[in-house]
């Protein structure tokens, strides 16, 4: 275990030793005995090798905890509710569970455009495109078991009726018991105007939506009820919803993507920059939620909306992406993220009509989003010149630290020196790789693939010198890297 004392301890002879040291397989090792003191390393696990190619020296300091927490469920899955008429959710899918179970515990969300296009049918067979039945929900409530999610199930708001949307719920609640987190009224209600509502508002979609409140709970009373689940409008409708439901929402949920998928600007160098709007809305949305008095989640997010950019949100460069996703996600004070899929795409799991095809790049960062695991978000310094890099630490429950970095630069590796703030008594690191930005496949988590199934068999992790609060390891061009210290 790790003491926590003089947090900022040993930062100034840190930074002084990288900066003197030599770029070079020994740089690490001098660093730490600058600091003082010979590195410790543990004869068990392999050592790090020296990366080929050119080596950049970096440092990162770690101070004081955030406001900010990581906790369960946090990195969840968002699919169509088309899924439910697919051989997708069922306890026979085991592959699909698998890669469920590999992000351990978390929350589905069913909704997305066709949610609107689905009407409920009390008596149906299940299994009919634009339909759920009774054994479509069941099949999902058999699913959810066997993976041990939960899911914030959406219902008809534009094309169905309170009476019907009240009679799924009604079925809903009873079939999937404690695995339904809540109800979702509608998809993006902010842009229905047009059509069947021609002088829709942001007045006519709440008087809507309390219509099938109202319903909702006479039938079920109790019922946890999110939203409003908007693709945009922060100031004139999610903002307006989160005040005038107070007490009547558990969750404040919003949409949110980086831009169009058909955009030319949907390239990778924008998907890997850095994303200042993001933090905006966070902003924006926070203070929307503390006015109601309850959380924040992100219930739809991904790369670029409509089904994503070819050759981009498929490709290797959607995992490095994914990680600062979720980890700036985190700091803008949300409790979560469902990364919206299903299909091709975007998807984190490509499948064909419920079938896993494969577990795409961004499957990967999530995978080792998880891997770092539940905590408090720590104050962190990263100095790495001009180079592309972000780093995040996270404080466990038992005191270890998780180390996420984050290096976006096509060519430097770093010699990263770390300042734990505390006395290290193991120090070791896991590698996310891929051979290039736009890479299809070959992405790796020290060495391992990940199955369809969700079985991931990784290497040893590395080793890593330490001395006193000091660590010295590398993080490779175009990747990432967990580290882990006690």
């Amino acid at each position: 275990m790790p003491r926590r004392r003089d947090l900022l301890r040993g930062a100034a002879a840190c930074a002084a030793a990288a900066a003197a040291a030599a770029v070079s397989g020994c740089a690490g090792e001098r660093a730490l005995h600058a600091a003082g003191g010979g590195p410790v390393s543990s004869p068990s696990a392999p050592l790090q090798p020296l990366p080929r190619g050119g080596i950049s020296p970096a440092t990162l300091t770690v101070s004081a905890p955030t406001a900010s927490r990581i906790g369960p469920a946090f990195a969840g899955l968002s699919y169509e509710k088309l899924a439910l008429a697919l051989p997708c959710f069922s306890a026979d899918n085991h592959d699909l569970i698998g890669l469920f179970r590999g992000l351990g515990p978390s929350l589905l969300r069913v909704g997305g455009d066709t949610v609107d296009r689905t009407q409920w049918r009390r008596h149906g067979t299940g299994r009919v495109l634009s339909q759920v039945a009774p054994p479509d929900v069941d099949a999902l409530a058999a699913f959810l078991r066997a993976c041990d999610w939960q899911v914030l199930y959406g219902v008809n708001l534009a094309h169905g009726t309170p009476e019907l949307a009240a009679d799924e719920v009604a079925y809903a609640a009873q079939s999937l018991g404690e695995r339904l987190f809540g109800i979702e009224i509608g998809n993006e209600p902010d842009l229905y105007g047009g059509g069947s509502f021609p002088n829709w508002t942001y007045r006519a979609f709440l008087e809507r939506w309390q219509d099938f409140r109202r319903a909702i709970l006479a039938r079920t009373p109790g019922v946890v009820l999110t939203g409003p689940a908007c693709a945009a409008h922060l100031s004139d409708w999610t903002v307006p919803f989160a005040a005038d439901t107070a007490g009547e929402i558990a969750l404040l949920t919003q949409h949110y993507y980086r831009g169009g998928g058909r955009s030319p600007s949907a390239t990778i160098a924008k998907l890997l920059s850095p994303d200042p709007e993001l933090a905006a809305e966070l902003d924006t949305l926070r203070a929307g939620a503390h006015v109601s008095g309850v959380p924040l989640r992100l219930a739809e997010t991904n790369s670029f909306f409509s089904g994503g950019a070819p050759g981009v949100s498929d490709r290797y460069a959607s995992a490095l992406w994914v990680l600062d996703h979720l980890y700036r996600i985190a700091q803008g004070g949300a409790i979560g993220a469902n990364l919206h899929g299903g299909g091709g795409g975007y998807t984190p799991i490509a499948d064909s009509n419920g079938t896993v095809i494969e577990a795409r790049p961004e499957y990967y960062g999530m995978r080792l989003f998880t891997l770092a695991g539940e905590g408090t978000l720590r104050e962190s310094t990263l100095a790495a010149g001009d180079l592309d890099v972000s780093a995040y630490a996270l404080e466990r429950a038992d005191e270890s630290l998780s180390l996420v970095v984050v290096n976006k630069d096509a060519t430097q590796h770093l010699s990263l020196s770390i300042d734990c703030g505390g006395e290290v008594e193991t120090a070791t690191l896991l590698e996310l790789t891929g051979p290039a930005a736009d890479a299809a496949g070959g992405v790796r988590i020290q060495g391992g693939a990940i199955g369809n199934d969700g079985l991931l068999t990784p290497h040893d992790a590395y080793a890593l010198p330490h001395a006193g609060s000091l660590v010295h390891g590398y993080v490779g061009a175009l990747s990432a890297a967990l580290i882990r210290i006690s």
